[in-house]
């Protein structure tokens, strides 16, 4: 039996092959014998309140220099099943998927007529081998305000800086949802002193892309992680390139394009997103929402793909003087068609709260101690409009707004005003950063200018510069956060701590003492 012990202990595999029963895929199967191909483990994504996308990928050798894991270019029969209970006596759903050599052998099962509200256990079965169990739920049925939505968060993977201890962490807690806030992968190529030895240079084709994400989920906390719960994915720069911006990449690159479509096309190979989000070349809607019955609606953005060019001569987002460009009354992040189709989110949302999962600081933040002012034009400091076209409209339609925030590799809080420009305009929502899960190393819980910065932003509220993950219960009456902290990342197994919590009530956009 599979049951939430094991799978905290690191992912069991079913010995129960008899009970998938026998059809022509297990023949198949058996015609063409692989080694185990389920080292990149399972997972599942997107839920709604009848349905869910269940995910694994095929691969014998995760780190195969081609990307495709060591798998034959044909392809191969894999069978699912989803039941009600641990043990998988109660199957309510099973059937066959192909995995396709040109997908990387990658499963999307979409799932619907499911109970609203409901855990389920799902697994796999491909060439004579059964996959890892894994743990996924539905949402509650639309209107239904009487289960509150755990929900974990975190950004900032990068496989060379340290251990996914984060993953473990936030495993344990057992959360209903998990969003991943951007930068999954990072592109890059070998560091001089790494931690941990990734495999291959830094990506710029498919073959790149593919094997990056497949030693992410070869390893065996990240798996946990995907194991335990639904994911919920937005992507970032380094999951292409970095500081990329709009059709535009960080250096000069008459291929970016191309590279870009491949980057794509492994992100989407290697998530549980449903074909909604299948790319198309260089192009891929990623904006989507995720209702969990009336308490929340999670509105997932994509800050990078439309947005335009930086500000004030910046080309990376570094921090830069102050310039009139960023105040330009037409700049956006996100494009017209999405703040168009957010705007309209909002205003026909009828949940509690409206949770936006983005990538960049959406709040203003003067990062310069003393005097002058500096901005990062890569967030929404670079865009001031469009953020306050944002502001106004949840204030317009009296949403209850949380913004969810990676990118800065450490933890923040803050509250988001009407207009920055005016330091005394209302604050109409609160953004909540979380730190990353690997990247900038172990961090301090303060640095030496961390209370100056504080001083200078009255409007932020806390800052942790260790690594980890925040962790929120959500119901109809208030939001209970938590930013969980580890001591370290350059050796496994770190204890996480809780370095700040704090509680916002709906119609009340401030963050309280715990």
């Amino acid at each position: 039996m599979i049951t939430r012990r094991s799978l905290l202990a690191g992912g069991a595999t079913l010995g129960l092959t008899a009970a998938l029963g026998a059809s022509p895929a297990r023949a198949a199967a058996r015609r063409a014998p692989l080694s185990d191909p389920f080292t990149l483990g399972v997972a599942s994504g997107e839920p709604t309140h009848d349905g869910v996308v269940l995910w694994t990928r095929l691969a014998v050798d995760p780190i195969a220099p081609d990307g495709l894991g060591g798998m034959p270019s044909r392809p191969v029969p894999v069978e699912w099943q989803i039941a009600a209970d641990e043990g998988f006596r109660r199957v309510v759903r099973r059937g066959t998927a192909i995995a396709r050599p040109e997908a990387a052998h990658s499963v999307h099962v979409e799932l619907d007529h499911l109970a609203p509200g409901a855990e389920y256990f799902y697994r796999f079965r491909a060439a004579g081998q059964i996959s890892p169990a894994g743990r996924t739920l539905t949402a509650p049925a639309p209107g239904t305000r009487s289960r509150p939505l755990n929900l974990s968060f975190t950004s900032c993977a990068d496989y060379q800086t340290g251990w996914f201890t984060a993953y473990r962490r936030m495993a344990e807690d057992e959360p209903d949802l998990i969003a991943f806030l951007g930068d999954y992968i990072y592109e890059y190529g070998d560091y001089k002193y790494p931690v941990r030895d990734q495999a291959g240079g830094e990506c710029f084709d498919l073959a790149g892309y593919r094997l990056r994400h497949a030693q992410h989920k070869a390893d065996p906390e990240s798996q946990l992680a995907h194991a335990i719960a639904p994911w919920a994915v937005v992507w970032d720069d380094h999951d292409i390139e970095n500081a990329w911006a709009g059709d535009v990449p960080e250096q000069p690159d008459p291929n970016f394009l191309k590279r870009r479509a491949a980057a794509f096309q492994a992100y989407y190979e290697n998530m549980p997103l449903r074909r909604a989000q299948r790319p198309n070349g260089s192009a891929l809607r990623l904006h989507r929402s995720l209702r969990w019955g009336s308490v929340a609606n999670l509105h997932l953005l994509d800050t990078r793909q439309y947005r335009d060019l930086y500000a004030c001569g910046g080309k990376t987002g570094t921090i830069g003087a102050d310039c009139a460009e960023r105040l330009e009354p037409n700049r956006t992040i996100l494009g017209a068609e999405q703040e168009a189709w957010l705007d309209r989110e909002l205003r026909d949302s009828r949940a509690t709260w409206d949770l936006l999962g983005q990538q960049v600081f959406l709040m203003e933040m003067d990062w310069t101690v003393g005097e002058g002012k500096g901005y990062s034009n890569d967030g929404w400091d670079g865009y001031v409009a469009s953020r306050n076209r944002l502001a106004a409209a949840i204030d317009r339609y009296r949403r209850n707004a949380v913004v969810l925030t990676g990118d800065v590799h450490s933890h923040w809080a803050g509250e988001v005003k009407l207009d920055h420009q005016r330091p005394d305009s209302k604050s109409v929502a609160v953004e909540l950063v979380t730190t990353s899960v690997t990247s900038a190393g172990n961090g301090a819980d303060e640095y030496p200018d961390t209370r100056a910065l504080l001083a200078e932003n009255p409007h932020v509220k806390f800052f942790n510069g260790r690594r980890g993950y925040v962790r929120a219960r959500i119901t109809p009456q208030e939001m209970k956060v938590d930013f969980r902290s580890l001591s370290r990342v350059t050796e496994p197994y770190a204890p996480a701590y809780t370095s700040g919590s704090f509680v916002v009530e709906p119609g009340a956009p401030r963050l309280n003492p715990a």
